[in-house]
């Protein structure tokens, strides 16, 4: 399955995606989201010093307000 990157704090989102087979790796620095297919974000410090550098060429999910299914969902869709 695809490699997720996920925020350390969203351990739901990274159960939820554990059981439907994906390959989660938590987000602590930008060079862990390199090789990643799909990164979610809290979206709580988005683009704080506005810099536009990007680290993954993978979608990025803002998980702010969805619950874990939704989020999988999102993952799902943005992966076919």
């Amino acid at each position: 399955m695809a490699k997720i990157g996920v925020e350390e704090s969203l351990t739901d989102i990274q159960q939820a995606l554990r059981e439907k087979g994906h390959d989660v790796v938590q987000l602590r620095q930008e060079s862990d989201a390199q090789s990643c297919d799909c990164c979610v974000v809290t979206g709580l410090d988005s683009n704080v010093m506005g810099m536009q550098d990007t680290a993954t060429k993978g979608s990025v999910i803002e998980a702010h307000g969805m619950s874990a299914d939704e989020v999988c969902q999102q993952v799902e869709s943005r992966l076919q």
